[in-house]
């Protein structure tokens, strides 16, 4: 069987134990704050640094990895002998997915042997990073590149994010919602619960108080198993934060009793990818279906 690279963009937001421990390579993004000057997303910023910025008001933009940022990542595994699977960010948030597909039909002109796939995770944050992992899960046990894509399309759509924000201020700096819509909200101190699904960010209710969101952040949890007739054992959970640890591990301790076990995954940090538009504050709860459960 021959051995193949996973690539993800850095919209995963993989904690470094989990990029070693799987031996993943991670493409990043770009942010700027003025416009003018691009810094790579862990590389050349750091997820605290950028949380500075954004504490000080200045609101950042960010930028895909260009098509030559994929073929420079792929060709080292291709002329290393190996083929490539790469995990991108939800293609309706950004065109990383097309950017990657674009550098795969590119290289295989020159390496026509290659095997070059390329996954579209719809998901984002802590939820493509649960599929990535999955997918490194597998070729531990042995499966193969193209067993690998079969079986990811199916698991994917499992994959879930209950989360709210600290604030619209950003999702509406970030042209996700409207600036009437903000200033209502803020004026009523009300926290939008989101759930990321099929793709696309849903508006699951909004309440008043962040004590009171957070704990409604697991009720969708519980609510998503109940009615889908799902069971907590077949599915691995993990937890994503922006800047609050200590309220995420709060939460993270009543997954943990509704669940009925400790989570295997330190808590995924929200990036600059998906930080620029959640903001600070930001806290979900993520889970996907086992690949062995299926």
């Amino acid at each position: 069987m021959k051995d193949f690279q996973i690539y993800s963009d850095s919209s995963c937001d993989l904690p470094i134990e989990l990029i070693e421990k799987y031996s993943l390579c991670i493409i990043p993004y770009y942010v700027t704050f003025d416009m003018e000057n691009y810094f790579k997303e862990h590389e050349e910023i750091s997820n605290e640094e950028f949380y500075q910025k954004l504490a000080a008001k200045v609101f950042p933009k960010t930028s895909l990895p260009s098509v030559q940022d994929y073929i420079n990542a792929f060709r080292k595994a291709i002329e290393a002998g190996q083929d490539v699977l790469c995990f991108c960010l939800t293609s309706k948030f950004s065109g990383s997915y097309q950017s990657a597909v674009n550098a795969k039909s590119l290289l295989e002109e020159d390496y026509p042997d290659a095997s070059i796939v390329i996954v579209d995770s719809i998901q984002a944050t802590a939820g493509q990073g649960l599929v990535v992992i999955q997918a490194a899960r597998m070729k531990e046990a042995g499966y193969t590149l193209e067993q690998i894509a079969e079986k990811i399309e199916i698991l994917k759509e499992t994959a879930r994010i209950m989360f709210t924000v600290d604030s619209l201020e950003y999702l509406q700096k970030g042209g996700r919602i409207g600036k009437v819509t903000s200033l209502a909200g803020a004026m009523l101190n009300l926290k939008p619960m989101i759930v990321l699904k099929e793709a696309e960010l849903m508006p699951y209710s909004n309440i008043r108080g962040r004590k009171k969101s957070l704990d409604k952040t697991i009720t969708m949890a519980e609510e998503y198993f109940t009615e889908n007739n799902q069971n907590y054992e077949d599915y691995d959970f993990c937890m994503a934060n922006a800047t609050t640890l200590e309220e995420t591990k709060l939460v993270q301790e009543k997954v943990e009793a509704l669940i009925g076990r400790k989570l295997d995954f330190p808590v995924f940090q929200i990036g600059v990818t998906i930080g620029t538009y959640t903001g600070p504050g930001a806290i979900g709860i993520c889970f996907v279906k086992k690949f062995d459960r299926l």
